[in-house]
């Protein structure tokens, strides 16, 4: 027992939000109080649910958009408050008029469940004269929520954004920290092999997975800037601001470590002859670690220490790849191994540079100006209408989803009507929900609903029973309300446990509720879980699979055109890589990963299919990072390049063509036969022949008298072409595997 209740305690440490869960604790119970000792409890548990249904929103980011959601749900609560009152005593019309409603929150995440939970549960309350009044009791218990929510803006508005920013510069540092430790690291597959289950011994034993902590990273600084963006909507002015400078910074020290970690790859396959593993690793790691110190200077708004301008192991990394570099010159080393050698310490030099830029930004203050509030924005008419056009004639995912929660919301209200059933607005509200996209989340969701509200109604049984004076009640419903708000970001399990309870004493604050209610009430939340499994169950299916040869097709097609640009920049025709081409990539790789992750939640999930998607997401992470190396290290100057454009064109055309025959089994079946990664054979071999030309032609130059320390084209193409050769045929072998592994993950699926 002892045992379980520390692994819950581990579970929910750090994951709580007591804050939350006091505002809407306070916002409940207050007019709770009130009412019950000015004679008023009707009054004051319409103020409280207005307050429970828009602490429901949970809004998240930076106050100024948390304040515009909350103000969006207060109005809705508002206007639907006074619509359900219209509908009370008026059954079959509610039937109408609710389902749309809960529908179009689904399809629509800004409305949510709000609007139709305020019509819903207005709609049963007996039929009242003053509707307007009602609507206006509820409409003060929202503001009182949004107030309460919005209490520490003064001192806590930059929070959601340094918390971005230290997440985003610590997820960079642990990408640094796979780097460093995979240098020289011995063979993991005895590691491997020892079955763990301890996390804390996973965290030491395993190797850090590069391509996991490098998505990671890259997910950090993608959700910093979708923080930051919010900060800045709508505001004008070209100069970048500190925080911009800073994501910045850190999204170059992301992609130099990305072009790091390829070059190490090359140099452990062409070492020099002279040590130099422990010495990169300990500057790898010293970058690291000046990164989580930013990080936690970022955390704490500049009371953490900042750490020293210079680092040491960097020096000292500077003094070996120097040694290497004249001990090459002097016929001592391999010219390819000391030109790779010396792409490690130039790209260490510029993680160090940036690193430093942006501790510069942090030193000087992170501050953003306060401009005027801004309302939500109202999405044009015929955007929108467009894009549910569009989603009717697809039959997309979220298009089946709001049908069969429309549907299901029909089914729950109809035989609530048709039958009579007293409270059967639980049925409804469990069916809305609990319903989810897949099989699997539904059922793990009303698997936690059922249990969480068995044990929740029993419980708000005995409180009603021991505790029938209200102001009694309105104090449980603080400490149920701050339990459950706070620990609801945890699991949906303790939602159901506090927050059943919670629901059913503002429902029934002013009247009686005994045993019979909550064995009603437990029988209905089971009857809206039969419901909800069999809409899940029996209904079309969500439509995920059929939409997968579609983002197959934009992953290789995207990658296809992020290919071309590398090219252009190795040939000199651009200087550097779009990031947007970058981020529009990664992005198509991520919607087939989440698509993977829908399937797996099928009822029999296809476990040969996932892992085919899994493999070409993964090989496509790879792609995208061996043409961010090819496109760093080949930009520092315009030469020569040799046959690598050419190479990069021909993955292209071979990316391209997978993309258009994803339709077409047959000539899927040929292209498989031909993968680019049998291909390529002969532009590889005058890579091969090119470098070694460049070899000999860089050491007759040193022999002819040219000054060794002089930077002349020949030496920057053997640089260049050196640091890319392993990358190149990295990437021939990764964009076979990605095309192969789409093509039979898009016939199987058809």
């Amino acid at each position: 027992m002892l045992k379980r209740a520390r692994t819950a305690y581990a579970q929910i440490n750090g994951q709580t939000a007591p804050f939350y869960g006091l505002a809407a604790a306070l916002a409940m119970a207050i007019p709770l109080l009130a009412g019950s000792l000015t004679g008023r409890a009707a009054q004051g548990s319409m103020i409280a649910l207005g307050a429970y249904l828009v602490a429901l929103r949970a809004p998240e980011g930076p106050y100024g958009n948390r304040a515009r959601d909350l103000a969006s749900g207060v109005l809705m609560v508002a206007i639907g408050s006074a619509v359900g009152g219209l509908l009370s005593g008026h059954t079959w019309p509610a039937v109408v008029v609710v389902p749309p409603l809960i529908a179009l929150g689904v399809a629509v995440p800004r409305i949510g469940s709000t609007a139709g939970l305020a019509v819903l549960l207005s709609a049963i309350r007996p039929p009242s004269a003053d509707v307007i009044g009602v609507g206006l009791l509820e409409l003060i218990g929202g503001l009182l929520t949004m107030g309460l929510l919005l209490v520490p803006w003064p001192v806590r508005r930059l929070r959601p954004l340094r918390e971005a920013l230290a997440e985003a510069a610590d997820r960079v540092a642990e990408a640094l920290d796979a780097v460093a430790q995979d240098v020289a690291a011995p063979d993991p597959s005895p590691l491997e092999a020892v079955e763990l289950t301890n996390p804390d011994l996973l965290a030491v034993a395993r190797m850090p997975d590069w391509e996991e902590r490098r998505r990671a990273a890259s997910e950090a600084l993608t959700d910093a800037r979708a923080v930051y963006g919010l900060y800045r909507a709508g505001r004008g002015g070209s100069e970048p601001t500190r925080p911009e400078r800073l994501i910045d910074a850190l999204g170059r020290v992301l992609h130099e470590t990305v072009t790091l970690q390829a070059v190490l790859e090359a140099a452990r396959n062409y070492p020099p002859d002279r040590e130099w593993a422990l010495e990169t690793q300990t500057a790898v790691s010293a970058l690291a670690a000046r990164l989580r110190l930013l990080a936690g200077a970022i955390a704490t708004n500049g009371e953490a220490p900042l750490g020293g301008e210079e680092s040491a192991a960097v020096r000292r990394l500077g003094r070996l790849a120097e040694q290497i570099r004249r001990a090459g010159l002097a016929g001592d080393e391999d010219l390819v191994a000391v030109s790779l050698i010396g792409q490690v310490r130039r790209s260490i030099d510029r993680i160090a540079g940036e690193t430093s830029s942006a501790r510069r930004v942090i030193a000087g203050g992170l501050r953003i100006a306060i401009g005027p509030p801004r309302m939500p924005g109202v999405p044009h008419p015929r955007t929108a209408l467009d894009r549910a056009r569009h989603a009717v004639r697809t039959r997309s995912p979220l298009f089946r989803q709001v049908t069969r929660v429309y549907v299901t919301a029909v089914v729950s209200m109809a035989l609530a009507a048709g039958l009579h059933i007293p409270h059967g607005h639980w049925l409804t509200i469990t069916a809305m929900l609990s319903l989810r996209a897949t099989y699997g989340e539904t059922v793990e969701r009303l698997v936690q609903r059922v249990g969480g509200t068995a044990a929740g109604s029993v419980v708000a049984a005995v409180v009603l029973t021991l505790a029938p004076v209200q102001p009694v009640v309105a104090v449980i419903v603080f400490v149920f309300a701050l339990a459950g708000f706070a620990l609801r970001p945890i699991n949906f399990t303790y939602w159901g446990l506090f927050g059943t309870p919670l629901a059913m004493m503002l429902l029934d604050f002013s009247s009686s509720a005994d045993w019979r209610v909550a064995g009603e009430r437990i029988g209905l939340v089971a009857g809206g879980t039969v419901l909800s499994f069999l809409a899940v169950r029996l209904l079309w299916p969500a439509g995920h699979l059929e939409r997968l040869p579609v983002q197959l097709g934009r992953m290789l097609s995207v990658h296809a055109d992020l290919v071309r640009a590398a090219a252009d920049v190795a040939g000199g025709e651009q200087v550097r890589l779009p990031q947007e081409k970058v981020v529009t990539a990664e992005r198509s790789a991520e919607a087939v990963a989440e698509t993977g992750d829908r399937l797996g939640h099928e009822r029999v999930p296809d476990t040969e299919l996932i892992r085919r998607l899994r493999d070409a997401v993964r090989a496509a992470h790879r792609v995208r990072d061996h043409l961010i190396a090819v496109a760093r290290v080949t930009r520092e100057e315009a030469v020569d390049a040799g046959p690598v454009p050419e190479i990069l064109d021909r993955l292209a055309d071979q990316l391209e063509e997978a993309a258009t025959l994803l339709d077409d089994p047959a000539d899927a079946e040929e292209l498989k036969a031909r993968s680019p990664a049998e291909e390529l054979e002969e532009e590889l071999a005058d890579l091969d022949s090119y470098l070694e030309k460049l070899t000999k032609r860089r050491r007759a130059e040193i022999r002819s008298g040219v000054g060794r320390e002089e930077f002349t084209p020949l030496r920057h193409a053997l640089a260049q072409v050196s640091g890319t050769r392993y990358t190149i045929r990295s990437l021939r072998r990764d964009t076979g595997r990605v095309i192969n592994a789409s093509l039979a993950a898009a016939g199987q699926s058809s």
